[in-house]
């Protein structure tokens, strides 16, 4: 009978880390957090150094219970949790409620699910490290004193059923600043010209493109039809000769190793992975896929990391395959080393596969589509960053056509080093000349004009976020940490404040008219230097160099006093009521625009009394022709367009013409 419990989250890491361990131990689930903050208030005693009032969570009680009656009977409790800030609270609360002076409970911790690192962890477990539970409970109180202290404002200004975060609220004024850039950008027209060339001998289909560089020497800059026009019939009557040549070979590096951020950011680029779906995948590749007659097996190492780090072990496993699969040439010497950013926690190591040379090809069969897909972009990128750089020759030549300079450059892979495994989604390659295929050309050489090519071009505003450049933008201005990028993202979508729409987020009127009150009257919360300073100020927490009390009562002081003031001076939204044209079909008194939880909305003016309420519509017919329009409406999987005439009608539709995007909406 076993005499020791082992307890870890998840039923699927349970199962992998059983067959590893002994008869004398038992793993169960404990389902993630058992004990939090309550739900239905605020939880902190902030008149008694902000003493959190913990419950048992009210769907994890009968987990408790269980897990209490399997403690009882044995000797030891081993805590297994994720080896992060929210797994040691998790083996905290657990060790509180199970352990006792005759009961000891010990934590172990490791970053991949193997049977040498989950044995080398139960052969030297720890105590509980409370600067990391410390650093959890300050984030978790800090979210909780901002949540509870805004969201009531909100709820009386705007709509029952809204909130605010502290780290969410800063990701939705990125968004809709970038909006209003989007929206404030004036387009400037601009001129380009390139002159198809050949050599004399060639034929026409030899050709190859130059692009129009300077002008006596300066940059030349055409911002008129009529002056590129200019240009090229004064172009027409010049000789063209080869003023210059010249031949570079450039390395380009390999990248690291996966952390969790550089994931998201690719997994979204090459695979159109939300960071939700990157997370959700990777945990299930953490905590162990059935893998033929070996069972359970994670093959990737833990996913929520901010280092470069890697193993010796698994950089000699890497070596091996290098060496074995494509030869010495391929290997570097000396090794590559990565240099992580300075807040990375350097005791965990880059997102890697277990087992470099299991390869996906190997375990294709056990893996479903999305599984495989991710597996594949992380072995690729680890066994990558283990190898030589790529050599290119890259020949960049100048000709010259009277006072004028064009320019063309050709790029050969010389050796494909890294590049043989992975290669990354946008690559830079550190050049604005055209690419084409130059043929053998040498200095003083006349060139045919073929043909001049003037090209109308307009400069571009910045481009919405994705996933994966709200996630980069958020690491580079340090705020949030791996475990929250992912989560940062959903609960702004699930708020509906900003919408996903292929790919790239837009914020909604709701979200504007939010972030906009939550600017004005909290502009510290909002602000991004203030929030990163409070995510180092976390950090500090978690390294003991920080007390969490002190934290806590730096910001929580002038804090309160905006939520006093907010409280009177905040703009009352739900009072600003809008004229509409639209009489109630219900009672037959005018209709008015209200605002609620998902935006403005129509409603009847003599609520209570006639309770009449239905979306804006779009102002777009319903393409069947029944005679309805389309109006927004939310499902489980999102936005969608739907008909008025529903149930009659069922068309839907994920998008609008771009009329209706523009805010030519009527009601």
């Amino acid at each position: 009978m076993a005499k020791n419990l082992v307890i870890v989250e998840s039923p699927a890491k349970a199962k992998t880390i059983n067959k590893f361990l002994g008869s004398s131990y038992k793993v169960v689930a404990s389902m993630g957090h058992i004990i939090d903050l309550p739900k239905s208030k605020l939880g902190v005693d902030v008149e008694n150094d902000f003493a959190p009032q913990y419950v048992v969570m009210a769907d994890r009680k009968k987990n408790l219970s269980a897990l209490k009656k399997e403690a009882k009977t044995k000797t030891a409790i081993y805590l297994a949790a994720d080896p992060d800030r929210e797994g040691e609270a998790i083996s905290w609360h657990l060790k509180n409620q199970l352990c006792d002076e005759n009961k000891k409970g010990y934590r172990v911790e490791f970053d991949e699910i193997t049977k040498d690192a989950v044995l080398a962890a139960f052969k030297h477990p720890r105590d509980i490290n409370m600067s990391l539970v410390n650093a959890q409970q300050a984030r978790r109180i800090l979210d909780r004193l901002v949540g509870y202290s805004i969201s009531p404002i909100l709820w009386k200004k705007v709509a029952r059923g809204l909130s605010a975060g502290r780290v969410q609220s800063v990701a939705v004024r990125l968004i809709v600043e970038r909006e209003k850039e989007i929206k404030k950008f004036n387009p400037q027209e601009y001129w380009s010209v390139e002159a198809e060339l050949k050599r004399k001998a060639d034929q026409p289909k030899d050709k190859f493109i130059a692009k129009l560089d300077k002008c006596k020497n300066a940059d030349i800059a055409i911002k008129q039809k009529r002056d590129a026009e200019n240009i090229v019939e004064h172009l027409k009557k010049q000789t063209f000769i080869v003023s210059d040549l010249r031949e570079q070979r450039k390395r380009r590096s390999a990248y690291p190793p996966f952390t969790t951020s550089k994931l998201q950011q690719e997994a979204f680029n090459k695979l159109r992975f939300s960071g939700a779906k990157t997370m959700h995948v990777a945990q299930t590749l953490y905590e162990g896929v059935e893998i033929g007659g070996e069972g359970s097996v994670g093959l990737i190492t833990y996913m929520r990391t901010d280092s470069v780090r890697i193993s010796k072990d698994a950089q000699a496993a890497a070596k091996e395959y290098i060496l074995t699969t494509y030869g010495n040439k391929y290997y570097p010497d000396p090794p590559n080393a990565y240099k992580s950013r300075k807040s990375a926690q350097e005791a965990h190591e880059a997102i890697r596969p277990t087992l470099p040379l299991r390869n996906p090809e190997s375990v294709k069969q056990y893996l479903s589509g999305e599984q495989l897909k991710l597996y594949q972009l992380i072995w690729n990128r680890f066994v990558a960053s283990q190898m030589a750089p790529a050599v290119y020759s890259q020949t960049t030549v100048d000709i010259k056509a009277g006072d004028y300079l064009f320019k063309a450059s050709d790029t050969k892979v010389v050796f494909d080093g890294y590049t043989a495994v992975y290669e990354a989604e946008k690559e830079k390659e550190g050049d604005e000349e055209p690419k084409t295929k130059l043929p053998a050309l040498s200095i003083g050489l006349p060139l045919d004009l073929l043909g001049l090519i003037p090209a109308q071009h307009f400069t571009k505003p910045p481009p919405r976020y994705s996933d994966a450049s709200l996630v980069k933008a958020l690491e580079e201005l340090g705020i949030g940490r791996p475990s929250t990028y992912a989560p940062i993202i959903q609960t702004i979508t699930a708020r509906d404040y900003v919408r996903r729409e292929s790919g790239y987020f837009y914020p909604t009127e709701l979200g504007t008219i939010v972030e906009e009150l939550l600017m004005k009257h909290f502009p510290k919360i909002l602000d991004v230097e203030f929030t990163a300073r409070m995510e180092d100020e976390l950090d500090g927490i978690e390294e003991g160099e920080a007390d969490w009390l002190t934290v806590l009562k730096a910001f929580y002081s002038p804090f309160i006093h905006s939520v006093e003031a907010a409280k009177l001076e905040m703009k009352d939204v739900k009072k600003e009521i809008g004229a509409t044209d639209q009489i109630c079909e219900l009672c037959g008194k005018p209709m008015i625009i209200k605002w609620g939880r998902r935006g403005k909305f129509l409603s009847c003016s003599a609520y209570p009394e006639c309770k009449n309420a239905k979306s804006i519509t779009s102002g777009v017919k319903c393409p069947t022709g029944c005679g309805g329009e389309l109006v927004q409406r939310r499902s489980t999987r999102g936005m969608f367009f739907g008909c008025t005439k529903y149930p009659a009608c069922t068309f839907t539709s994920k998008k609008l013409p771009e009329k209706a995007k523009e805010g030519e909406t009527v009601t």
